[in-house]
């Protein structure tokens, strides 16, 4: 026994070769260890087993942000004008419309002023509206277009009986009362709204719309038919 225990201890051969293949074979495991965790710090700097993407390298945006396009004339503050003054000084007025062009009462006149972008230039664009003192009908209606500093530009006029402009999302929107025959001013029978764009130089009719009244409502009382007689118990 103590021969074969001294034989295996005397032979180096075994031994060697074990030891040289445990040295490899660590080495190996080493490298797919490293491997293996390189692949996972990768995938979890990417993606998770959900699909979702996880904290990793930040991205830098070098580029400044782009701010939507805004429209000019309605991104700036309205300048009040005097509309008064205005169509006193405008030749396109008439002479009817200025001769009424009076106070309703100390200092107020009949005037609507109406500001908003429709003819796409650099500052509001003003909407003024001219009625009578009484019944608030529209004698007027004028646009007007800074041509200037502080110069305005008369662009569109309308002067008949009940008529108004408006400005709707960047157009012109002008209301005309209808009167037929044997109509009394305060009722009409019925009324075109009519929708201008501003195009080149000009406002250009895009849509109209005829709306007619009933002739049952406003002119006086409908005769009804009398209630019939019920006999009491």
């Amino acid at each position: 026994m103590r021969g074969l225990k001294r034989d295996r201890d005397s032979t180096p051969g075994p031994r060697t070769t074990s030891r040289r293949t445990l040295t490899a074979t660590t080495a190996t495991g080493t490298l797919a260890l490293a491997a293996l965790v390189s692949f996972g710090l990768f995938a979890i700097g990417s993606t998770t087993a959900s699909g979702t993407r996880d904290e990793g390298a930040a991205v830098i945006e070098t580029g400044e942000p782009v701010a939507p396009p805004t429209d000019t004339a309605s991104a700036l503050p309205a300048k009040n004008v005097d509309a008064v003054a205005l169509l006193r000084g405008d030749p396109k007025v008439s002479w009817r419309v200025k001769d009424d062009l009076k106070p309703c009462a100390k200092d107020a006149y009949p005037v609507d002023t109406s500001y908003g972008n429709l003819t796409g230039g650099t500052e509001p664009d003003v909407v003024v509206n001219v009625m009578t003192c009484d019944d608030a009908v529209g004698l007027g209606t004028y646009v007007y277009r800074e041509s200037g500093r502080q110069r305005y530009e008369n662009v569109f006029v309308a002067e008949e009986p009940a008529v108004y402009a408006t400005i709707d999302r960047g157009e012109l929107v002008v209301t005309r009362q209808v009167y037929a025959k044997g109509d009394p001013l305060s009722y009409p029978s019925g009324e075109d709204v009519v929708t201008y764009t501003w195009a080149d130089t000009r406002f250009t009719e895009r849509y109209r719309v005829r709306n007619n009244y009933s002739g049952a409502v406003g002119n006086g009382p409908v005769d009804a038919p009398a209630p019939s007689a019920t006999s009491g118990n």
